[in-house]
């Protein structure tokens, strides 16, 4: 499958705190719908979604704000919060906070006067009812929410009429449920008088802000990611036709095609000289050839994510971990060709760095005195340099596939001890 890398790359090192935040804008509107998602990291049907939103959403009227990892740290590690419950420090939060930078930037966002409103995404305990029907189903749960604060604004402005917007949300998603028992109502938590730890959370300090907030909450006794992830998304879209932001999405609202897109981990580039398709990659590689230390990562995935293990390095996408890499140092040099000539099935054919190809029968890399060749997978008995070396499937090493099918091998080029580029052969 061919992955394309969009705009909203994001540079990753290890201790970046900073937010973020993906604009889908146009110029015929301010009219802003901001979606935060991931506040919270052992709730991914949030955070998913979020993702979702961004890479197969097209916004074509108003404008749609995306943050879709904002406790990412604490998504890689599945926990609600590494320091703390963020959803708590909205209205006071310490200096020494590790929080502290995150908060500050959420909230300066909120406040920007193009948002229109506010959606906070979360995955709930149960079945939210408002008479107790047992463990699951009961009015202390959260799941299946569309939760408000208050019901009204004070001040008159667009969307501040909470409780009937959430009604109209919750009457449009249960229209359209999957089972019976999924379905959603409005929670009002009354915060100002009945709910003092809600007065310290991201909706309350949007509301006390006249700016028009909610949470979505999914159940997490739902069965699976997709189902919540079609609830997040079915209930985005309600808001957004609310707010009259105009969208398209290249894929049809339906359980089967949120399964699809969730299993498409999109691509992962190193340095500029090694891209991975992450979807069906093997858990682990080894000898990847990266520098010891300053390693730029970009993602096509919004939740991608790169942390360093006990000397490995782990690639997350949101709570997933999808492989882990065993480097193998060198020093990487711009000294080398551009294209680098092969004969694939026969066929003389020149390829870009980094490029993939794909191979019937056999395929060699036309020697070059500039650089050397090492395919990762072949056992010669007496090559230093692989170029010129007709190689089939038959000849590779299985263990040394990139893939879980054992069709996609690393070809790499070095000039004399630097390393220069990796390129991908996918035997059909």
């Amino acid at each position: 499958m061919k992955f394309i890398f969009i705009f909203f790359l994001i540079l990753h090192t290890l201790l970046d705190a900073k937010i973020q935040l993906v604009k889908k804008e146009n110029p015929d509107s301010n009219t802003t719908l901001l979606v935060v998602a991931g506040i919270h990291g052992n709730e991914p049907g949030g955070y998913f979604a979020a993702s979702i939103l961004i890479t197969n959403y097209t916004i074509t009227s108003k404008n749609l704000w995306i943050v879709p990892n904002l406790n990412s740290e604490s998504i890689l590690k599945n926990r609600r919060g590494i320091h703390g419950d963020m959803n708590r420090k909205f209205s006071y939060v310490k200096h020494g906070d590790k929080d502290k930078e995150i908060i500050d930037e959420i909230k300066e966002i909120i406040l920007s006067p193009k948002v229109s409103l506010v959606l906070n995404l979360h995955d709930g305990h149960g079945f939210y009812r408002k008479k107790n029907q047992g463990s699951i189903f009961n009015p202390n749960a959260w799941g299946q929410t569309c939760v408000i604060d208050q019901c009204n604004l004070k001040v008159e402005q667009a969307f501040g009429n909470l409780n009937d917007i959430a009604v109209e949300v919750k009457n449009s998603v249960n229209k359209k449920l999957l089972k019976q028992h999924h379905s959603f109502d409005v929670k009002n938590t009354n915060t100002k008088y009945d709910d003092e730890a809600m007065q310290l959370s991201l909706t309350y300090f949007a509301v006390t802000n006249q700016k028009p907030a909610f949470a979505i909450e999914t159940s997490k006794n739902l069965s699976n990611l997709s189902q919540k992830v079609f609830y997040q998304l079915l209930a985005i879209e309600e808001y957004m036709k609310i707010m009259g932001i105009k969208y398209e999405r290249n894929f049809k609202l339906n359980e089967k095609e949120i399964v699809r897109i969730l299993n498409e981990y999109g691509t992962f580039s190193i340095n500029s000289n090694i891209l991975l398709n992450l979807t069906n990659i093997k858990k682990s590689l080894s000898y990847i050839p990266i520098k010891s230390k300053s390693n730029e990562f970009n993602f096509s995935h919004p939740l991608g994510k790169v942390k360093k293990i006990k000397g490995k390095y782990s690639v997350f996408i949101g709570n997933q971990r999808v492989t882990q890499l065993k480097p193998q140092y060198f020093n990487l040099t711009n000294d080398c060709q551009d294209k680098l000539n092969f004969v694939i099935d026969g066929k003389k054919t020149s390829l870009l760095n980094t490029s993939d190809f794909y191979v019937t029968a056999d395929f060699k890399v036309v020697k070059s005195e500039k650089q050397r060749v090492n395919i990762i997978g072949y056992q010669p008995k007496h090559h230093i340099d692989e170029s010129d070396v007709t190689i089939s499937l038959k000849n590779l090493n299985k263990n040394y596939s990139v893939d879980k099918q054992h069709k996609v091998y690393r070809v790499e080029f070095y000039k004399k001890e630097k390393f220069c580029s990796m390129l991908m052969v996918h035997f059909k």
